[in-house]
């Protein structure tokens, strides 16, 4: 079978239908990687006594060692299920919430997502960050419920406690996607026993079982108790007995090729979700019904540099089809490259191909410089939405070379992991001359550093770990008067606080960025549908960040021709506030009036930017700003009687606990922390609890840094920046 399958992976390119695009996704050690090595296993693309321990999709060695998945892993394969070949197109993600960037690209390229849940852990923060992932890409969730053995082994449930367990899982899990889930699936994408959208199982032993399955087989939940009693000789045996007549990637592949869409069905709703052109165009069409005869399509997902193979571009056709050779347009970066080669991924190893039709997911050699997201065509065409993630980077470290002759080295080494990781933030600071990089936590700069040192063999130094803050203001500015150098041109500009029902709408990706370099028709309206009046809302003319520009000019006769160096004005003072050069937030910019010169010579960027650019400043600086430091909400598992401990921690590093539950014996605690006190704590938690407690990851937001803190806060930050010691305003 395994040699008929491998011959077949080309061949089922067209067979649309009989294609699955699936990510398999769930909160750390809830079992994604070991469950893959089963179906990597039953396609005979592993053997089946090392499939659950082997992990094959975690192919570097800091993932073996660790234990942890870091990168997404493609496969694709073909699996027989019910006389019938479907291709699998799969994605391995992590579960760590450090590497959430990872999943959050690899659901661009997925249709449906098999979620993982661990039986005895249940729904656990990054489960509904994922579920959130997944809502916002539109991709369709199934559950496995993993780890069943657990429930009996180490808890001893009987089996009505067991049925509670499970019932109390899937209510919990469908409430979430009732919530976030797009209005037309809010019911129907609820997971069902009868309907066969659950399953139960423990991948470590290569069993699972659905009710339709158990059904058709003759399997009870009887025997899954039986199979657990006795000596571990006889457990052993019958483990194995059970996994015969239940193996999981049967049962699981049932389930994904009964219950995910192919792609032609999942495009007619995620195109017009992610892609903003005008879907009655030739484009369109081809993009809605997934042709592989109209204009190719690809958008790039994931980029991995291979010191051999160099750019390596993984992502997803949507439309048409992209040969050997071709040679294509980058859309966003506006530039032309040469398909190299492409190939599919299978175990540890590429397999080439001549050519990717629309449906699939590839990767290509010779787009250089591509980013995930970048969409690749061969005409230009409007570009896919940007791929946006949930938490923003909010642990930055100053990075050197050991050498300062390899300075140039890590510039270019930088730009690559930027590519690669679109989470990661790269930064030069011009009064240090440091490279900074920003991170979603201390683990996810940890494995960055590892890879400059191993993968790219550049000796580095690097900084403590420094908190990324965000500038706001307090009140509205009066009116403030900014002067080009020249003494020509003058801007009148105030700022205010935005509404924070719109700041919050575009944090969630409900309004996006946008300028009138790239006019969304719709942007108005969905502005006033989060609060802005209508009449101000038709006068926004760019978002950037959590930032939104207001022209209440008229009449000003060359004002299109200024807009652009405007927009750039702006984003400069978006990158550095003016208090200490933190990324700007939840400001209103709004220009009343402009005075420009008769000749365009003298109006351009070198008079336009600074004048804008002071202006913003200088009314900022008036409004009354303030730092907001970034807060994690966390989620504490602890043995009971540590609980105090645990409580006497968090409130020592200036947090505060929000709720304390109990779950199977254990203690619960939601707590928030600011992230400045976040660093060592996993190694004191695990000190205070004899190494019994964790935690993870609920939330992230920005919130006021108290008052009292303000003022040494801005000091310090801007002394590390090589800024005058002072604040320029009095808290």
């Amino acid at each position: 079978m395994a040699k008929e399958e491998k011959v077949s992976i080309e061949e089922m390119f067209r067979m649309k239908e009989k294609i699955r695009n699936m990510g398999i996704v769930a909160h750390i050690d809830h079992g994604k990687s070991t469950l893959s090595d089963s179906l990597l296993a039953g396609a005979g693309l592993l053997s089946m006594k090392v499939a659950g321990s082997a992990r094959a999709t975690d192919t570097l060695e800091e993932e073996q060692k660790r234990g942890i998945t870091i990168q997404n892993t493609a496969v694709s394969m073909v699996h027989h299920v019910d006389d019938d070949f479907y291709l699998i197109n799969l994605i391995d993600t992590p579960g760590h919430v450090d590497f959430g960037g990872e999943v959050t690209k690899a659901l661009r390229a997925v249709d449906g997502a098999l979620i993982v849940v661990c039986a005895v852990e249940g729904i656990m923060p990054q489960t509904e960050t994922v579920i959130k992932q997944c809502m916002k890409e539109k991709v369709k969730p199934i559950l496995l419920i993993n780890k069943v053995d657990r429930l009996l082994n180490e808890l001893k449930l009987t089996p009505q406690q067991m049925q509670d367990r499970f019932i109390g899982i899937i209510d919990e899990f469908n409430k979430l996607i009732y919530v976030m889930a797009p209005e037309e699936f809010k019911k129907e994408w609820q997971c069902r026993v009868n309907e066969g959208t659950v399953a139960f199982g423990t991948a470590y032993h290569k069993w699972a079982m659905s009710f339709p399955y158990m059904q058709k087989h003759g399997i009870s939940f009887k025997d899954v108790i039986e199979t657990y009693q006795g000596t571990d000789e006889e457990r052993n045996v019958k483990i194995e007995k059970l996994a015969e007549k239940a193996p999981i990637h049967k049962v699981l592949l049932n389930m994904v090729t009964k219950h995910l869409p192919n792609p032609i069905q999942a495009q007619k709703y995620r195109i017009p979700h992610l892609w903003k052109g005008d879907l009655e165009s030739d484009v369109g069409k081809s993009l809605l019904s997934c042709n592989e005869k109209g204009e190719p399509l690809f958008t790039v997902t994931a980029v991995t540099v291979d010191e051999k193979a160099g750019e390596i571009a993984f992502g997803r056709i949507f439309s048409g089809e992209i040969k050997k050779g071709d040679i294509l347009f980058m859309n966003k970066q506006t530039k032309e490259v040469r398909a190299q080669q492409l190939f599919i991924q299978l175990v540890g190893k590429r397999v080439p191909i001549e050519s990717i039709p629309a449906g699939n997911t590839a990767a290509i050699i010779g787009i250089k410089g591509a980013f995930s997201g970048e969409t690749v065509s061969i005409n230009p065409v409007t570009p896919f939405e940007s791929i946006s993630h949930l938490f923003d980077a909010v642990v930055t470290k100053a990075v050197e070379p050991k050498n300062p002759k390899d300075l140039p080295k890590l510039i270019e080494i930088l730009r690559e992991i930027s590519q690669e990781d679109p989470t990661i933030k790269i930064k030069i600071n011009q009064e240090t001359g440091e490279q900074l990089i920003s991170g979603l936590g201390e683990l996810h700069l940890e494995w960055v550093e590892h890879k400059i040192k191993k993968y790219k063999g550049l000796e580095i130094i690097t900084s403590k770990p420094i908190v990324v803050y965000r500038e706001t203001i307090n009140e509205k500015s009066p009116e403030v008067e900014g002067k080009s150098p020249n003494k020509h041109n003058k801007f009148y500009i105030t700022v205010e606080p935005l509404e924070q029902s719109i700041k919050e709408a575009i944090n969630r990706g409900d309004i996006e960025e946008f300028s009138m370099k790239r006019k969304k028709l719709d942007v108005w309206e969905t502005l006033n549908k989060f609060g802005m009046e209508k009449e101000e809302a038709k006068k926004v003319k760019q978002i950037s960040g959590s930032n939104v520009l207001i022209d209440n000019t008229k009449g000003i006769v060359h004002i299109n021709e200024v807009l652009e160096m405007v927009f750039e004005a702006m984003d400069q003072v978006i990158s550095d506030g003016p208090l200490a050069r933190e990324m700007l937030s939840g400001v209103k910019i709004r220009i009343h009036d402009i005075k420009l010169h008769e000749d365009a010579i003298h109006r351009g960027p070198a008079q336009i930017i600074p004048a804008v650019r002071q202006a913003i400043r200088d009314a900022v600086l008036l409004a009354k700003p303030l730092l907001f430091e970034p807060i994690q909400t966390i989620r504490i598992d602890t043995p009971t009687k540590y609980m105090g401990n645990v409580t006497g921690l968090v409130q020592a590093r200036r947090g505060s606990v929000v709720n304390v539950t109990e779950e199977l014996g254990r203690t619960v605690i939601k707590a928030e922390l600011p992230v400045s006190q976040m660093f060592g704590f996993t190694s004191e938690l695990r000190s205070v609890s004899e190494g019994r407690g964790s935690w993870s990851l609920v939330d992230s937001q920005f919130k006021q840094l108290p008052r009292s803190l303000q003022e040494e806060t801005v000091i310090s930050i801007r002394k590390r920046k090589g800024l005058p010691a002072q604040s320029p305003v009095t808290f």
